[in-house]
């Protein structure tokens, strides 16, 4: 009987600390995770959109284009070239076996003037027997070589036009590095067609190239097709002209080449008014200043 009362007192003491347990951990912890809704406000961070010296109207490139595509043209060149089969004429006499091959060239013109000067590369007209412009709007005329300086790779021709859209130049001595540029042309026979980068560096000499040692280089792409095309600033003004690439493929990876304004206008220049450029001989043989010749030279 005791043993029984006893395990009745014990039942009923567990269950009184068990309640209490209850009601000290799970009601005490229920009021602590109540969730409430609030709004937090934003903290203000101020931030500074202004963007240097350039201004919104630098970045906007479609005022240039739309001024330059028209003065850009399409340049065919075609040369006539004759092969000789020497066992036709061996066996048949001279004259017989001689053939006529057209090859067809083409690049890109800029016209400079509104009665129809335009200015392009030499290598684009070399050696043609006819050159063909073609303008944006697709008229197509047939061009008269007025001149060209193969060191500097400029030619200058003109058609019978007028009242064409044309480029005023630029001085390319004031361009600057990291400045914007377009570059206008017909790659791929793709007519009109306009990129953009910056100018990487100014005074280029490529390797291999004793002619001239100024050349613009920029990181907007070029393809063949492209030589003679305009090289603008963002205000349509003909810095350059475009003439090469570095390429292992043949086709644009980055670096591209143009003659500065300043050389080209001072070729056509002198090509109007002499027939041939005209040069200053100084008599003075110049060099790069390296490490080597200023150790020699303990400069």
């Amino acid at each position: 009987m005791k043993k029984l009362i006893t395990l009745i007192l014990s039942s009923i003491l567990g269950g009184v600390i068990a309640l209490g347990a209850y009601v000290f951990y799970f009601q005490e912890n229920t009021s602590i995770i109540e969730v409430k809704q609030t709004v937090e406000r934003p903290s203000i961070i101020k931030t500074n959109n202004n963007i240097g010296n350039v201004s919104n109207n630098n970045l906007d490139f479609t005022k240039a284009a739309k001024q330059t595509v028209d003065a850009v043209v399409h340049v065919k060149n075609t040369s006539v070239r004759t092969v000789r089969d020497p066992y036709a004429e061996m066996y048949y006499g001279r004259g017989y076996g001689a053939k006529k091959y057209a090859q067809v060239g083409t690049g890109s013109g800029v016209v400079i003037s509104s009665d129809g000067y335009i200015i392009t590369n030499n290598h684009v007209i070399k050696g043609a027997t006819e050159i063909q412009i073609t303008l944006n709007n697709k008229k197509v005329y047939t061009a008269k070589l007025i001149g060209k300086d193969a060191k500097n790779d400029i030619a200058l021709v003109k058609i019978e036009a007028t009242d064409l859209p044309f480029m005023t130049f630029a001085n390319s001595d004031n361009i600057l590095i990291g400045e914007w540029v377009l570059a206008v042309g017909n790659p791929y026979s793709l007519t009109s067609t306009v990129t953009a980068g910056i100018i990487s560096a100014k005074g280029r000499d490529l390797e291999g190239n004793n002619n001239m040692e100024s050349f613009i280089q920029t990181d907007a792409a070029v393809n063949p097709g492209n030589s003679g095309g305009a090289l603008v600033n963002t205000r349509g003004e003909l810095i350059g002209i475009n003439t090469a690439i570095s390429s292992k493929t043949g086709s644009f990876i980055g670096y591209s080449f143009a003659v500065p304004s300043n050389i080209a206008k001072k070729v056509v220049e002198d090509l109007l008014e002499y027939g041939s450029v005209q040069q200053a001989v100084l008599g003075v043989v110049g060099g790069e200043l390296n490490g080597t010749i200023s150790k020699k030279l303990d400069i």
